[in-house]
């Protein structure tokens, strides 16, 4: 994990720093999905480079399931995706580190599936304090400077949907605006 700060690796991690970051600012669930989607599929290779094979698995599932996401929302695909994700745990991860990105991963997938609006977001903010932790303990600055402003983003959206549901009684619930 010691690459330079302009080798490949790295700039895919600036690349997925930016669509991470975009992905949080929406109040749109769908463009929210379209750039998580495209952040992991990013990060997947960023971390596969950075030889950290775990958040490189976790991060690819994460990919496909997001982008699946946006056509389907059935309880079997979260099952399916969990299971999943577990798998990649059992075989990647070797360190405590390792299973944080499992345990983000599979919040995520539920809230991807299952949830929408603030209910999402705050699962999805969970999971994100999940990677953080595991980059930190990683020592993956880069990583964790991405989740950090990822929960940055994300807790400000919330606040600020939160502000409009509690002002216009609407809240979040646009979904395909």
């Amino acid at each position: 994990m010691t690459a330079s700060i302009f080798s490949p690796a790295q700039c895919l991690g600036y690349l997925a720093f930016i669509l991470g970051v975009a992905a949080f600012l929406q109040k749109s669930d769908r463009r929210l999905k379209v750039l998580v989607a495209s952040e992991s599929l990013v990060y997947a290779l960023h971390f596969w480079l950075l030889g950290v094979p775990p958040a490189s698995a976790n991060a690819l599932i994460t990919a496909v399931r997001t982008f699946l996401s946006l056509k389907l929302r059935a309880a079997y695909l979260s099952v399916l995706f969990v299971v999943l994700h577990l798998c990649a745990g059992l075989y990647f991860a070797k360190t405590p580190s390792g299973w944080l990105t499992v345990i983000g991963s599979c919040v995520s997938t539920v809230a991807v599936f299952q949830m929408r609006g603030l209910a999402m977001r705050l699962m999805m903010l969970f999971s994100t304090g999940c990677w953080l932790a595991n980059n930190i303990l990683s020592g993956s600055i880069g990583g964790a400077a991405l989740e950090s402003v990822i929960a940055i983003a994300n807790a400000t959206t919330i606040l600020r949907v939160f502000y409009v549901k509690k002002n216009d009684g609407d809240g979040i619930n646009v979904v395909n605006p």
